[in-house]
């Protein structure tokens, strides 16, 4: 079965079991562990959030091939749920006035963008973009909205170079390289280490004691490895780099507090918090995989879904929500909140196999929420943060 057909058909499974679950007063534990079974997934955690409070953390199934247990405390890859965690950290540097929403990164760089080569490359490669002025149309607006014209990855493109396919600012086009552009506008244009920055801007203010953005050797203690499709194992990869666009590792535990935090805005001005979730810019297609697609036939968008700053944003039968997704081949993560009594389940997985179960988790604990989960998992390409 072609992947997008096979992952729609599984979705659409998911939900009608979670619905007819609900009617049979069926626990969330039953799905999670017959749903198991169904995808050969091994392993899954899960948090649930509500009135911004932790109110339950589980782990089923194992972290490795040895059979070892995931525990609440298991260390695991956040993939792309980094983003959220680093656009948090991007809006307090803007309370505290060093960087500007809507302001050029020209105004932070010492020199033009492209003419940062060689220690640059540690980045991505800029001077693809020599010869087009469009760079100095960037904020890091643009760049945390996903929408600065790029591609997901420079090395991506046919020939490896980075370039715009689009004006800056005019559409959502999901771009790792576009956070780790605002990750280099930080260091080099502020002078500051982001990896510090998020350490005791975030993970030390709200107690998360195992998760960082680089490789830690004490993790090793207590580590998931992952499953991919085909049921191969991949260890886990011993990120030496701070990525803005995708190196943290964490544990359910530790992103349940980050996530509790974040819906009650816990170290940020009100204003500041609805900014990260406020719809800033309209999503037109039809899936966010594969990146660079037009624009779809209106009949064919999902209504009311937009870009806010690291998530995305939706509206569904209960009000106003967000959601940002981790993934890679052997990694599926995803974070969904409802605004409303501040509710949010979290799930982190280390069998990418478990992807398919994450709409009748969601369903069970927080009813019909409008995520709009074809848009997210619809397209049958994906590229590794």
């Amino acid at each position: 079965m072609h992947a997008y057909v096979k992952r729609c058909a599984l979705f659409a499974c998911s939900l009608l079991v979670a619905c007819a679950g609900n009617r049979a007063g069926s626990t969330l534990d039953d799905y999670v562990t017959q749903g198991m079974a169904r995808t050969r997934a091994q392993g899954l955690t899960i948090a649930i959030i509500d009135e911004g409070k932790v109110t339950r953390v589980g782990t089923w199934g194992k972290r490795n091939d040895r059979g070892e247990p995931l525990t609440p405390d298991t260390v695991m890859y956040g993939a792309s749920l980094t983003k959220a965690v680093f656009a948090y950290t991007v809006i307090q540097l803007v309370e505290e006035g060093k960087l500007e929403l809507d302001t050029s990164i020209a105004a932070y760089l010492p020199k033009p963008l492209p003419d940062y080569t060689g220690e640059a490359r540690k980045y991505a490669a800029w001077e693809g973009l020599a010869g087009d002025e469009r760079w100095r149309k960037l904020t890091p607006r643009i760049l945390l909205t996903h929408s600065a014209g790029f591609a997901n990855f420079g090395f991506l493109e046919p020939d490896g170079k980075l370039k715009f396919h689009f004006d800056p600012g005019t559409r959502y086009a999901y771009s790792g390289d576009g956070m780790i552009l605002l990750q280099f506008v930080i260091e080099r244009g502020l002078g500051l280490d982001l990896g510090r920055e998020m350490q005791t801007r975030v993970f030390d203010r709200f107690g998360m004691k195992n998760t960082s953005m680089t490789w830690r050797p004490d993790f090793g203690a207590n580590l998931a490895d992952g499953w991919k499709e085909d049921g191969s194992v991949e260890p886990h990869d011993e990120r030496s780099k701070t990525r803005a666009a995708g190196s943290m590792d964490t544990t359910i535990t530790d992103f349940a507090r980050f996530a509790a935090a974040y819906v009650r805005g816990d170290g940020l001005a009100p204003a500041s918090r609805r900014e990260l979730t406020r719809a800033q810019l309209p999503i037109q297609t039809v899936s966010q995989f594969p990146s660079l697609q037009p624009p779809a036939p209106p009949a064919q968008r999902h209504p009311n879904l937009a870009a806010g700053l690291g998530v995305v944003t939706f509206t569904g039968p209960q009000g106003p929500g967000f959601q940002k997704g981790g993934h890679n081949d052997s990694t599926g993560n995803t974070w969904v909140c409802l605004e409303k009594r501040k509710r949010c389940v979290v799930i982190l997985s280390n069998d990418v196999r478990a992807e398919s179960l994450f709409p009748g988790i969601v369903n069970i604990v927080l009813g019909d929420t409008g995520m709009p989960w074809r848009w997210e998992y619809g397209a049958s390409s994906w590229a590794t943060p």
